[in-house]
Order: C-alpha cells, then sequence, then structure tokens
C-alpha cells in the first residue's frame, strides 16, 4: 500500500469513503495532507540541544521511568530492523503505560506494529514495510487498519527512509535523492519535494528530515552514561539517535565505562546522545539480539497464527495474555519458557563459535 494526499479540508465522512475508493482501485491508502511531518528549523533544532544536559553523568533507570518520557502525541522512532533488535521491552512497557497517538516509525515494522496500532498507542505508521516476517507475508492488523481507514501507513522506500533519519541526524531540513523518482510512490507523498541540480540541471527528490521526539533502540551493551556499543548490522540506529530530542537505550548489559573505553572504536552511540539507560536481558525477544539470541520462532508462529486467524480479535488476546497480565519483563519472559529462550540463546551465540 502507499499514501496518496488529498485535501485538509475534506469531511471524516469523505476521507473515509475516498481512503477506501482509493484502496478499491488503487491499492492505496490516504495520507491526509496537514498530518505529515513538519520538518523544523535549524533554530529549532539547535534549541533542543541548547536545553539538554549533554554532561558525563549516570542515566541508569527503570523501564518505567525511561517510558515515562514518552508523551501521548509524540512521535516516537525505533531502532533495529524488522524481527533483528527490536526494542521489544520498550514497545511492551509503552502499551502498558497506554500512551496515545503516537507517530510510530522506522525502517521495517514488524509485529510491535501490529501491538501499537491494536492498543491504539499509535494511528500513524512511517516505514518502508510492514510485516511479521518474510515467511508470513504481509500483516493482517496492518491491512484491516489501512483499508477501513482506522490508521495512516505512511510508506517510503528503505533508502528514502533512511535519507529522512541521516538528514535528521545532520540538521539539515531535506536530503536529495533519485532513488523516488522511479517510484509508484513518489507521486502519491505529499511530503516529498522536487528540484533541479544546480550542477547538472538533473531532476531530484527532495526527502524531509525526520526528527523523532523520543528514539527506543536496543543495543547489546552501554556503560551507565549512555556509550552504545552494537554488534551486528547497524541500521539506522546511529542516525536515529542524533535526529532524535530524547533517546532510550535498552541493553543486555550494562558494562563499565572503563570497558568502553578499552575499546573507543565500538562506541556506536556517544553519550552525550543519550537520556536513559535501562539494562533489559533479553529485551528484543521474541524477535532476535545478534550474537545474543536468535527469534524465539516457536512463538512467533503462535502470535502469527492468532494474528493471522482473528486479526485485531487474535491481537487483543496476545495483548491481554502476554502485555497485560505480567507483572513485569522478567515475568514475561517466564511465559515464554526457558527451554525455547535457551534454543535461541544457543542458536545466537553461535555466530562466536561457527
Amino acid at each position: 500500500m502507499v499514501a496518496l494526499a488529498i485535501r485538509h479540508g475534506s469531511s471524516r465522512k469523505l476521507q473515509k469513503l475516498l481512503r477506501r475508493m482509493a484502496i478499491l482501485f488503487y491499492g492505496v491508502n490516504i495520507l491526509l495532507e496537514g498530518i505529515g511531518f513538519m520538518v523544523k528549523t535549524y533554530k529549532e533544532l539547535r534549541e533542543v540541544i541548547a536545553k539538554k544536559n549533554r554532561g558525563l553523568r549516570e542515566k541508569v533507570m527503570s523501564l518505567e521511568e525511561a517510558v515515562g518520557m514518552i508523551k501521548d502525541g509524540d512521535h516516537v522512532a525505533s531502532g533495529g530492523c524488522h524481527y533483528s533488535r527490536t526494542p521489544m521491552a520498550a514497545i511492551w512497557e509503552i502499551i502498558r503505560q497506554k500512551k496515545k497517538n503516537l507517530v510510530y516509525s522506522r525502517s521495517i515494522t514488524s509485529t510491535e506494529g501490529d501491538l501499537l496500532l491494536v492498543s491504539e498507542a499509535t494511528k500513524h505508521v512511517v516505514t518502508s514495510w510492514f510485516s511479521p516476517g518474510v515467511t508470513w507475508g504481509v500483516s493482517r492488523v496492518m491491512r484491516h487498519y489501512m483499508q477501513e481507514g482506522l490508521a495512516v501507513f505512511d510508506e517510503w522506500s528503505h533508502m528514502t527512509l533512511g535519507l529522512r533519519y541521516r538528514a535528521g541526524a545532520m540538521g539539515v531540513p531535506f536530503m536529495p535523492a533519485r532513488s523516488m523518482l522511479g517510484s509508484d510512490l513518489y507521486p502519491r507523498l505529499s511530503d516529498i519535494k522536487e528540484m533541479e541540480c544546480p550542477y547538472t540541471g538533473e531532476k531530484l527528490a527532495l526527502v524531509p528530515a525526520l526528527n523523532p521526539d523520543v528514539a527506543i533502540l536496543h543495543t547489546q551493551r552501554c556503560d551507565p552514561y549512555g556509550n552504545v556499543q552494537s554488534e551486528g548490522l547497524p541500521f539506522m540506529d546511529e542516525d536515529i539517535a542524533l535526529a532524535a530530542d530524547k533517546v532510550i537505550i535498552t541493553t543486555e548489559r550494562i558494562v563499565s565505562n572503563d570497558q568502553v573505553r578499552r575499546t573507543p572504536d565500538r562506541t556506536t552511540i556517544p553519550f552525550f546522545c543519550v537520556d536513559a539507560v535501562v539494562e533489559v536481558p533479553y529485551g528484543c525477544l521474541p524477535h532476535e539480539c545478534y550474537g545474543q539470541y536468535e527469534p524465539d520462532f516457536k512463538h512467533m508462529d503462535k502470535y502469527v497464527k492468532l494474528m493471522m486467524g482473528k486479526g485485531p480479535d487474535g491481537v487483543k488476546e496476545y495483548l491481554e495474555q502476554y502485555v497485560f497480565s505480567p507483572a513485569t519483563w522478567n515475568d514475561y519472559l517466564d511465559m515464554l519458557g526457558f527451554k525455547n529462550i535457551l534454543k535461541a540463546t544457543v542458536q545466537g551465540k553461535g555466530v562466536y563459535y561457527d
């Protein structure tokens, strides 16, 4: 599905009718003019940075305290990609705290997108693909919410979404690109502009910057000050951290600053970007964390069967059982089962020994 711009002045009934017509004839979802992202000026970006305490201080706190920094209506950007290094513990806590009207962005959205939609934490998803995984196909929940006009699916290409975060990280209002010009997405996105290159005269697409209010990122290790040392594919985490006003890091393990200083070249996100550090072992399950554990495919299969079979009602059942019922994240892990977690751990750590 893709986004199609219509006039902001349309009535809600007309908007819903147009959504359905667009889906019926073009297979697209409507992105209403006026709810796209407003690009921030350099002055606005500098004001946020100027107010931020960038000193070397300990930022360790509980998961509840960290997620409490997120306000209703915030734009929350998630690190990782698809079901790799997803900050699931943070997503879990966002839903438990009943956050509302969030804009959620991520390079490729997986099962966490279903949970956020059905829990009503978000009605606006910005991403480049939305699926539990290649094996399972497109999310039935996403399809339902878009076809019924219940939420906005703001779709960009993988490349241009990354460029939007990169522009936000650099503090520039846009990034020039060629990749969208030949795409069916291009004429249906109201936020994208064109320009003639002053050097070659060629047509370029101008991709607007993304500056999230809050970034939620997961890593293998981080010190108490917020120096992040991630392993595996970098995804878009570094740019998201630099682009966001606030950064919440969940980590498999908090290590000493001495350990970070032994290998400073492995620090991917510096402390002055980070606002909160939370130690959450297995904080991506049932998704994977490179070098720590593989996905819990048994649990993923169970979830997808429930979601594809019953749609949003199935996800509501899942939320009640695995999000709202367990008192803590560790209680949630207990529900996944020791054998499944052990299997995922052995498989994940195999990258160091194979």
